[in-house]
């Protein structure tokens, strides 16, 4: 029984260690809505989101007056949009018509994003997902508050290529179509391996197939409060840190929820996950990088940075499944190099590359996050990183993820900024050897050997 004691032992952890619920994300079925017509769906669309959604951003704002816990961000997640709109769209300008509508109903109740204009194709495309795919450059450089994402892998079927190919051809297209924001629209586009259906983290988030029609994800997050929290075991064994690792998370975990369990009641809506996600943001002391430092490193990026973060992700996983029944999303650590100040300055010094960043992958929540690459990378280049990381997810069975931004008009040595909890980032450079025979071959990379579980 969770009670208002628990969150007054938080008080320190909010008012002088960042803690904070990033997001309440109301995950709408859209499925109900649709319809062989454009106009209709678009129609239902509008009007299913705009009611289920009316009191979202209120009832946020007044568990955050009640229980003083900041509630950073109100979001809405959405079925896969290539599902919804595969009856009614012909082309991928039809689509377009769809994201406009998701972001005039963003906007009208007041969230500051909206997932799920998305394709799950991860051993194959149909037309309707290929045409969602190609117009992802044209959403999001007309939209605000889109978010974009694809499904091109899974350790179950194996890796779409013919996916990845064109992937890459898109996150070039939606730097160019967003060039004059620093290419802002890749910041809003994941590619995914192993994609889960119930994350309330952007730029990922959709509302999966299995879900009812509505229900409420709370993620949760303090990198800052865990930082914290492991200065009082400076030189102490391992045993020691990863106790003081897990007894923190639990806390992190309780205050998601009872944000979770109020916001459900409140809403009339059922709860379903609570993500508890290390997942910094540029401000000073909310940075995972700080907690690997802490733990021991000179700095994020150094040998034995892998280490640090495998066992960190666990022990957060750990503290995080005793305080709930229902932890799931992307729970762990995330390295999203923009929205990390100790990353950033990692990435300037020259100790964190693209390399280590990948290496780090294998064993964070996510992957290749919020990475700002030359504007002149090429789309193979850019094909070939993220067959790189779908093949991580595919044999460790994790999701991983790429969120590359070719910044149109910088090179090395150059930030790109994206405002807000995007922060900025320094153009990091890529291995620039050809790879395009590779990424051209048609058809899809088997799935291991180990997927044959039944």
């Amino acid at each position: 029984m969770i009670n208002i004691y628990e969150v007054n032992e938080t008080n320190q952890m909010i008012d002088e260690e960042n803690l904070d619920v990033r997001t309440i994300t109301l995950g709408i079925s859209l499925l109900d809505c649709v319809d062989t017509d454009l106009d209709r769906l678009n129609e239902k669309i509008y009007r299913k989101i705009t009611t289920l959604a009316e009191n979202l951003v209120s009832t946020g704002e007044e568990i955050e007056k009640e229980f003083g816990i900041p509630i950073v961000n109100k979001r809405i997640s959405v079925t896969p949009i290539a599902l919804v709109g595969a009856s009614a769209c012909k082309s991928p300008e039809d689509f377009v018509s769809i994201a406009k509508t998701l972001d005039r109903a963003a906007l009208k109740v007041g969230v500051n994003f909206i997932g799920g204009y998305s394709a799950l194709v991860s051993k194959a495309m149909t037309k309707s997902d290929e045409d969602l795919i190609r117009s992802i450059p044209e959403a999001l450089a007309c939209t605000e508050r889109i978010c974009s994402s694809v499904n091109v892998g899974s350790t179950r079927t194996g890796i779409n290529m013919d996916a990845v190919r064109l992937c890459g051809q898109i996150v070039k297209d939606t730097a160019e179509a967003t060039k004059d924001r620093d290419s802002l629209g890749c910041a809003k586009l994941v590619v995914f391996c192993n994609a889960p259906d119930d994350n309330p983290f952007m730029a990922g988030a959709f509302l999966g197939v299995t879900e009812g029609d509505a229900v409420i994800n709370v993620g949760v997050s303090g990198p800052g409060v865990v930082k914290h929290a492991i200065e009082k075991v400076r030189g102490k064994g391992f045993e020691e840190l990863c106790e003081t690792i897990k007894k923190t998370a639990f806390k992190i975990t309780r205050v998601g929820q009872l944000v979770a369990g109020e916001a459900s009641k409140r809403m009339g809506i059922p709860f379903g996950i609570i993500d508890l996600s290390l997942a910094p943001t540029p401000a000073v002391g909310d940075s995972v990088a700080e907690i690997l430092e802490e733990i021991g490193l000179s700095q994020v990026g150094a040998p034995g940075t892998t280490a640090a973060l495998a066992m960190l992700n666990d022990q957060v996983k750990k503290g995080g499944v005793m305080a709930s029944s229902y932890v799931g999303g992307l729970s762990g650590a995330f390295i999203p190099v923009s929205e990390d100040k100790g990353m950033i300055d990692a990435v300037q010094a020259g100790t964190l590359t693209m390399e280590k960043l990948e290496a780090m992958t294998c064993v964070c929540s996510v992957g290749l996050d919020m990475i700002a690459i030359p504007g002149k990378t090429s789309a193979a280049t850019i094909s070939g990183i993220i067959a790189d990381e779908m093949a991580i997810g595919m044999v460790n069975q994790k999701t991983t993820a790429v969120r590359l931004i070719p910044v149109i008009g910088k090179d090395v040595g150059e930030t790109a900024q994206f405002g807000g909890l995007l922060g900025y980032a320094p153009i990091i450079p890529v291995n620039e050897a050809d790879c395009s025979a590779f990424i051209n071959r048609q058809g899809r990379i088997p799935a291991p050997i180990h997927s044959f579980k039944n």
